[in-house]
């Protein structure tokens, strides 16, 4: 009886989800859709927008038959749906955000980010289409650009259609279906490992899917068994109290922007390998995992191509390979006036501000505790406040520690079977290889899901790799809404062995 009723799941399943017209018909409603979430604003430093978002959502997931709270937090809410619960079910519950980046409008090609914009592409040039002209047929090539149409307001969508599908075809979900909206991913989830740990009954699942980010390069079905976490350093150096004129003070004044130069400097070789000692400890990479690491399709030389550099850094031999390493990157820096505002003067201060990306193999908390040692074997007193004068006379060279909150990275073992169930369910469905990452290099804040519910966590992502997101022109191709509508109709159609 039981493979009979598999048999006739799968002939639903075949017929109604792979029928092109269903699922242009669906595509083109989350078009709409889409264009109606994108246009509420959803800065994550603005609490109005949130609260509004948070409207549509519960209206939204309300009329596909979900049971919808709001989760207050020591911020900003989270929002959760869940649909009527079966004990004898496994349950899966689903990880997105609801917030984006900020938008600096003046650098988009559209007067507003907010208002949905539908493009094709001819020969490089992009070009404004109609919303009409969608009604009759649709070219997924087509894209549409705004902020968060891809992160990460569309793979909500596409998730919301998938259950619409599901419905039509009279599908039983062989699962419970949980749905966690993070509001505040765009500014590191401060308060999701208290949130967690607060409803942690009311999230309890077996396994955790995040559908946050793109696809690899390749266009192929992409499971990704972890991500980097990330914490930052901010480091001032100091010179004169007072900027002070070059003429006067050159060769006399010590220089902050030298300083801060020789001391970056120390801590990285030539080929981009950080010298800190004990930075990289712990990191062992066995022949198993390195055959995982290279059956991704990168191409090296497509990517330096890409970025435009000569040569990558030596922390790893390939790109994947370097990703399962701690990274410390200066992700900006400033010291007095440049440009057209350029002074002639010995500068008070220079600042650079740093991100470090951590692998599950490296504690945030320490890596901060080594640069800081490193800082320290350099000749540099450091302060967390601005230095006083006894500070100064007292001391040659001074910096400034300003840290910022740790986010943990988190890796899933490459043979856990719910990754199994991913992968297969994926490749079956799309007919096409799927793409195994060990580790991503950006971070979502899902660690504290793992700690505090004790369940395996993959990442399914939706949209196209081209996504500019947390960019200007951020866009999403409308293929991708179809690919992630399968993929969810997908994993939520199919029972696990």
């Amino acid at each position: 009886m039981k493979r009979i009723y598999l048999f006739l799941l799968l002939i639903s399943f075949t017929i109604s989800a792979q029928d092109s017209t269903q699922i242009k018909s669906q595509v083109r409603h989350s078009i709409d859709e889409l264009v109606d979430f994108v246009k509420i604003p959803n800065d994550a430093l603005n609490a109005d927008d949130i609260d509004a978002n948070l409207i549509w959502l519960r209206n939204k997931f309300n009329d596909r038959g979900f049971n919808t709270s709001i989760l207050e937090t020591e911020n900003l809410p989270l929002f959760f749906a869940a649909l009527p619960m079966d004990d004898t079910k496994p349950t899966v519950l689903f990880y997105m955000h609801l917030d984006g980046q900020s938008v600096d409008a003046s650098k988009w090609d559209q007067s507003n980010p907010y208002e949905t914009v539908l493009k094709s592409n001819s020969e490089g040039e992009w070009k404004n289409e109609a919303f009409e002209d969608l009604d009759d047929d649709i070219n997924y090539e087509w894209r549409l650009f705004g902020r968060s149409t891809s992160d990460d307001k569309g793979p909500i969508v596409m998730f919301l259609n998938a259950i619409d599908l599901l419905k039509k075809d009279n599908v039983a979900i062989p699962f419970n279906v949980k749905v966690i909206l993070d509001s505040e991913e765009e500014k590191s989830s401060a308060p999701l490992p208290n949130a967690v740990k607060k409803y942690r009954e009311l999230l309890k699942s077996d396994f955790l899917v995040i559908n946050d980010g793109p696809v690899h390069a390749s266009g192929k079905p992409t499971v990704i068994y972890g991500c980097r976490g990330i914490t930052t350093l901010s480091l001032t150096t100091y010179g004169p109290v007072k900027p002070q004129h070059s003429g006067h003070y050159g060769n006399y004044a010590p220089n902050p922007g030298f300083q801060l130069a020789q001391l970056l400097a120390s801590m990285k070789d030539k080929e981009g390998r950080v010298l800190i000692p004990g930075y990289y400890d712990g990191i062992i990479l066995d022949d198993a995992t390195t055959v995982v690491l290279k059956s991704v399709a990168d191409d090296d030389k497509t990517i330096a191509e890409k970025l435009q550099f000569k040569t990558a850094e030596k922390v790893g031999s390939y790109y994947q390979e370097a990703l399962q390493y701690p990274s410390l990157n200066i992700r900006g820096m400033g010291s007095g006036w440049i440009g057209d505002q350029a002074r002639t003067i010995v500068p008070a201060k220079a600042t650079a501000e740093l991100d470090l990306r951590l692998v599950p193999e490296s504690d945030g908390e320490r890596l901060k505790s080594l640069v800081k040692k490193h800082i320290e074997k350099e000749g540099f007193f450091i302060t967390d406040s601005v230095p006083t004068q006894k500070e100064r006379m007292a001391n040659d060279k001074i910096t400034r520690v300003m840290e910022g909150p740790v986010t943990d990275a988190f890796r899933t073992d490459l043979d856990n079977p719910y990754g199994n169930f991913l992968v297969n369910t994926l490749k079956e469905k799309m007919k096409d290889d799927v793409v195994q990452i060990r580790i991503m290099g950006g971070t979502v804040p899902i660690a504290p899901f793992i700690n505090e519910l004790k369940i395996p966590a993959f990442i399914v992502p939706m949209v196209n790799p081209d996504n500019n997101q947390h960019s200007p022109n951020e866009n999403l191709r409308i293929g991708q809404i179809a690919y992630g509508i399968e993929v969810f109709y997908a994993i939520l159609s199919s029972k696990m062995e």
